[in-house]
């Protein structure tokens, strides 16, 4: 009898694991997961993330990191099925045989170069100390562009790679001279009183090209239709994302003020989030002649328009 009970019990237990293993693997396919910075370039992605569970029933799992390091580091190992991120990051893991496309902009513009108060001009930055959150990112080229235009490079001054969150308060203290970093951090060390706005972005880059949104090969060749509905849904709230809107999706995800949001957000648009052959092209150019890498990625290889 005690046999019995307990084969009963057995196959109880075997068959409530084996609908528990089917429940989670129905809906682990619904799930996107994404990779994040609290950044105000991430917030397309930041928004869409409930719309496209309501029309669409497909959830984005928001996952959120705290480095660009850690941040590719889950995205080249598949442990997310994409993320918002910098694009000369995205094309050095592809460069690296990472399985990995660009399929739309994080945003338009949205970047400053951020000084102390007594730097007046960029040629003033000779021998100065500057920051930037890493090597491969369009701030690294924005620094580059600037020294450009004052005829110096970065053989002039002294450039350090330091986390994002750390430059308003490195610059109150004097431990850096300027920096230039994804926003709002931007936007801190102005309305702390640390430091100005020496240009935006636009003035520098016409139509430059930061963060982007990239998949997995694994997840557009496996779930090709949840790929499209997912670009498709986060180029529609892009485009639905007023400086008003912005602000309420940055109150939920980011800790600012509304002074720094009001400010960030003025820099940065999200519209029109295809990428485009002739901006991604530009990009490529700066990125070789500053050194960042010798064999970008080319556009048909890395960019997909066509989900």
């Amino acid at each position: 009898m005690k046999k019995k009970i307990s084969a009963i019990v057995t196959a109880a237990v075997i068959a409530l694991s084996a609908t528990a293993c089917g429940k989670s693997e129905t809906k682990d396919e619904k799930v996107v997961r994404i990779a994040y910075l609290p950044i105000t370039h991430s917030l397309a992605v930041l928004e869409e993330a409930d719309e496209l569970e309501a029309k669409e029933g497909v959830k984005v799992e928001l996952v959120k990191y705290g480095s660009w390091n850690e941040l590719t580091d889950a995205l080249n190992s598949n442990r997310v099925d994409g993320a918002s991120v910098l694009m000369e990051l995205a094309m050095k893991s592809k460069q690296e045989g990472i399985g990995i496309k660009a399929v739309a902009l994080g945003h338009h513009d949205g970047n400053v170069i951020v000084v102390k108060n007594d730097i007046e001009s960029a040629e003033d930055l000779k021998g100065k100390n500057i920051a930037i959150p890493h090597r491969q990112s369009s701030h690294n080229i924005l620094i580059n562009d600037a020294l450009a235009k004052a005829g110096l490079t970065v053989e002039d001054v002294n450039i350090t790679e330091l986390a994002p969150t750390e430059m308003p308060s490195a610059l109150a203290s004097g431990q850096i001279d300027a920096y230039c970093v994804a926003e709002p951090f931007g936007a801190m060390g102005v309305s702390i009183g640390a430091g100005k706005v020496l240009y935006r972005s636009d003035e520098l880059w016409e139509d430059s090209i930061c963060c982007g949104l990239v998949l997995t090969d694994k997840f557009i060749n496996e779930r090709p239709e949840d790929a499209k509905n997912f670009v498709d849904s986060y180029k529609a709230a892009g485009a639905e994302l007023t400086k008003e809107k912005a602000k309420e999706t940055a109150k939920k995800y980011l800790s600012q003020s509304d002074e720094v949001l009001d400010m960030s957000l003025e820099w940065i648009s999200y519209d029109d989030l295809e990428i485009t052959e002739e901006a991604y092209d530009a990009l490529v150019e700066k990125v070789k002649s500053y050194g960042l890498s010798e064999e970008p990625p080319a556009y048909s290889d890395f960019v997909k328009n066509d989900l």
